[in-house]
């Protein structure tokens, strides 16, 4: 890449950075107040026993690895089981949770701002990653740019999502109309499978729905997230404000275990592929692909995004035209769940291969 694009790309980063356990010992009680016992609500928080089941929402995508983590970390919890609930597309998701089948999830950031702006009653308590996006382009094409793809079929996971915000933020640094690029919304999923068709000519998703282009030998990379945005924020955990409310303690056990399980997964990498393949329905090898080429592909630290770079996505997003009102990033996020202190969870790998 010449220096100039290079140059130019760095610009783009640093305008956009400000936007941008077998054995998991039980979570200690947290010291947000008494929590009272859970009712069954429609399946989603569920008391077993003297053991309360809550489902999470996620996508099989690394963005939400830390998910089914928990999920298998939580297993032989005496206290509290976080059982992920699997999504192929965010519509589902949305529509799950303003239906009030689910009170917690992972989702893309802009979508979780529109769900605000809506009167949806849901709160940001941490992010699912950093990093972790790759813009595919079919291996054919002689494409070195975005000028490359015009008139081309460019496929998002959503138009409220932080990849479509960047691409449209990286058209404009390359002098590239909108209009010029053919964007259409697919299930990430279905993403490499339309690419190895030739329905699509490139996409920006989330892994490991690129990786399998790569091996597949259908696709190549075109950018990695971390290049043209460093430390990319793509998805966040969220909570509605209903179960924030009614038990706050099971939301202060669902956020440590996430973190918990993301620092684990940051340094066990290789193990953390193996845990998450069968819930995302994925060849091992290509989760372990992505964990560890680069193994800064996709990074599972600093998930407590700042005030800065929220506002910034919601000025994005206000541009874009994908939201209508600016974002209150005081209301949109709720921090007090957030462990001082996070250690890795403690996670028998023995469970897994048995």
């Amino acid at each position: 890449m010449e220096k100039s694009t290079v140059k130019g790309i760095a610009g783009a980063a640093v305008a956009i950075l400000a936007i941008g356990l077998l054995r998991f010992k039980p979570w200690k009680k947290s010291d947000i107040g008494n929590l009272t016992p859970p009712q069954t609500a429609n399946g989603k928080i569920v008391p077993v026993g003297e053991r309360t089941v809550v489902k999470v929402g996620f996508l099989p995508v690394t963005c939400h690895l830390t998910c089914p983590v928990t999920d298998f970390a939580s297993k032989t919890s005496t206290s509290t089981r976080f059982e992920s609930q699997r999504f192929t597309d965010f519509p589902t998701v949305v529509e799950t949770l303003k239906s009030g089948r689910l009170e917690a999830t992972f989702m893309i950031v802009p979508l979780a701002m529109k769900l605000r702006e809506q009167g949806v009653k849901v709160k940001i308590c941490y992010l699912g990653h950093r990093d972790g996006s790759t813009v595919m382009v079919r291996k054919d094409l002689p494409v070195t740019d975005l000028k490359g793809l015009r008139g081309r079929r460019f496929a998002i996971p959503s138009k409220f999502s932080n990849q479509y915000l960047v691409i449209t933020k990286l058209m404009q640094d390359q002098g590239v109309d909108p209009k010029e690029i053919n964007f259409v919304e697919l299930p990430p999923p279905d993403m490499p499978g339309a690419l190895a068709a030739k329905a699509i000519d490139a996409y920006f998703v989330g892994e490991p729905h690129a990786a399998k282009a790569e091996l597949d030998g259908s696709g190549r990379v075109l950018y990695h997230a971390k290049d043209i945005w460093p430390h990319f924020i793509s998805c966040c955990l969220v909570v509605t404000e209903k179960m924030i409310d009614q038990h706050p303690e099971l939301v202060a056990d669902l956020v440590r275990g996430i973190a918990q399980s993301g620092e684990w997964a940051e340094t066990h990498r290789l193990d953390a592929a193996t845990v998450a393949a069968p819930y995302f329905r994925q060849n091992e090898k290509v989760v372990r692909y992505v964990l560890t080429t680069p193994p800064d592909r996709v990074s599972y630290r600093m998930l407590n995004p700042t005030d800065a770079e929220l506002q910034q996505i919601g000025d994005m997003g206000l541009k874009a035209g994908v939201l209508k009102q600016p974002v209150d990033v005081k209301s949109l996020v709720d921090r007090r769940f957030i462990p001082k202190d996070i250690k890795a969870a403690d996670i028998d790998m023995r469970r897994a291969v048995n």
